[in-house]
């Protein structure tokens, strides 16, 4: 390892052994020199390998100060950072997709205000939940689904998103959320990994109530715990890391409206220092 590395692996070390939350934004993967090198794989694969190249790219060019040692850590490339400005803002949609990886409302509220304060945006135009699965052996009700679909109508009531979706429901489930929900849902995304063609009564049903069918590719649990700590061992080239989960992970796009084209896509992601 040269010195170069092994001064990023100490000052790794002590910033990450102050800090007890991890903020990280990948910034727009569309201009990214380094991860447009790689073919996209799996979302899985690609998560994984922004996480890591975040990490070493922010503490290879960071130098800490005690002044700057902060229990919320925030990883972020400035120069890869696309924010909107107010005159493009009507030309293009935010859509994004936040995967909760444990239960909590309050990281919904986070994870939304970061996505806007990364965009300089005061409103996303979509927003898709997957929340964490129900337990082992256990089915996903509209119990499990309740409380996540509260706080996201509440961010609807105070402006901060447009319109809410969900992803991986059932015709029944799907029509149990939609009569209790104040707030209807506006899209179900299905995976076609696990159903090659639309089911009937899902389709049908949408169709009664406008909810727009959406397809993905995104696996049941989008990254491990172990994966998780792989790619932080990497990025900050220590292996001792074990002591991080991950929370929750919003992935965005920004769409011009007028040619469909992506003009933004990126991560953020929110980790917590595991309790002892």
């Amino acid at each position: 390892m040269d010195s170069q590395n092994t001064n990023m692996s100490v000052d790794a070390k002590v910033l990450l052994s102050h800090a007890k939350t991890l903020r990280l934004h990948t910034g727009n993967l569309v201009n990214r020199s380094r991860m447009k090198k790689k073919c996209p794989g799996s979302p899985s694969e690609e998560l994984r390998d922004c996480i890591q190249a975040t990490l070493s790219d922010w503490f290879s060019t960071t130098k800490p100060r005690p002044t700057d040692l902060q229990e919320t850590l925030v990883c972020s490339i400035p120069e890869a950072a696309d924010a909107i400005t107010p005159e493009e803002r009507e030309e293009v949609k935010v859509s994004v997709k936040l995967f909760l990886c444990e239960s909590g409302q309050s990281a919904i509220r986070d994870a939304v205000e970061m996505a806007c304060q990364n965009l300089a945006v005061s409103q996303l135009d979509s927003v898709i939940i997957a929340p964490p699965g129900p337990q082992e052996g256990d089915g996903q009700t509209l119990a499990h689904l309740q409380p996540a679909w509260e706080e996201l109508e509440a961010l609807v009531s105070s402006q901060k998103i447009a319109a809410i979706g969900t992803s991986d429901l059932d015709k029944d489930l799907l029509e149990q959320l939609y009569n209790w929900a104040q707030v209807k849902p506006s899209s179900n995304q299905v995976n076609l990994a696990s159903c090659c063609v639309m089911p009937p009564d899902l389709t049908a049903f949408a169709k009664e109530f406008d909810i727009q069918l959406l397809t993905h590719n995104d696996p049941k649990e989008l990254m491990s715990a172990d994966t998780f700590q792989e790619a932080m061992r990497a990025g900050v080239q220590d292996l001792s890391i074990t002591d991080w989960r991950l929370e929750w992970v919003l992935r965005y796009s920004v769409i011009v409206k007028s040619r469909g084209i992506i003009k933004s896509k990126g991560y953020l992601v929110s980790a917590k220092r595991a309790s002892p």
